[in-house]
């Protein structure tokens, strides 16, 4: 494996430990909201899952970005600020309704 194939394969590691942890936080808030019967205690979960989905999606896409010959582009910026926004999300509708 050539040093370019080893970078692309930590970085798709990454984000695929980024989407398991993530992952394991939607079911967490999925169970404290079975707890508290549902309702506005919901919307954390369902919005860290979208972010679990898009970091999957998205850590994938970079992974194939970072194994194409020639110089490997740049991350895209408005993939990872949709990230941040979903991440901020989650962590404000936690503190808001959790």
């Amino acid at each position: 494996m050539t040093a370019r194939g080893a970078q692309a394969e930590r970085t798709g590691l990454a984000w695929q430990r980024t989407a398991l942890a993530a992952g394991a936080c939607t079911l967490l808030l999925l169970h404290s909201a079975s707890l508290r019967g549902w309702g506005a205690t919901t919307v954390p979960a369902v919005i860290a899952g979208c972010a679990a989905v898009a970091l999957a999606v998205l850590g994938r896409a970079r992974e194939r970005q970072l194994r194409r010959p020639g110089p490997p582009p740049a991350a895209g910026r408005l993939a990872l600020g949709g990230i941040s926004a979903l991440v901020t999300a989650t962590a404000v509708a936690v503190l808001l309704l959790g």
